[in-house]
């Protein structure tokens, strides 16, 4: 199976979360470290919409001005331009596998996609 992780390597979660996926047997695990190499716009809604959320719900308010903003009740649009433009402002650890897609806070919710 193959997983694509974008992953923050600062983050306690996503480092957590990766160590879940390289020590499960059968798991080819791709890192995106997307800070350095943020996904497309087109691709963070694809994300979203695989994991069934708002891009709002995937967005990171701990450490950032997106309540600020108003981005919490912004339209799907403003806040994906927002993300891409700021790839801080993207919630972590998004993981996707054959099997879907997980925003994985708790950890332990990438194993519905394993």
């Amino acid at each position: 199976m193959k997983a694509t992780i974008w992953h923050n390597p600062k983050c306690g979660t996503s480092r957590n979360t990766l160590a879940i996926l390289q020590e499960r047997e059968g798991v080819d695990v791709t890192v995106v470290e997307y800070l350095k190499t943020p996904p497309s716009r087109d691709k963070l809604a694809q994300l979203f919409a695989d994991a069934g959320m708002s891009p709002a719900e995937g967005l990171r308010m701990r450490g950032t001005d997106a309540a600020e903003r108003g981005l919490p009740d912004a339209d799907a649009d403003t806040v994906l331009d927002a993300m891409v433009a700021e790839p801080i402002l993207i919630e972590r650890p998004l993981v996707e596998t054959d099997k879907g897609v997980r925003l994985c806070r708790p950890k332990e919710t990438v194993e519905e996609i394993l």
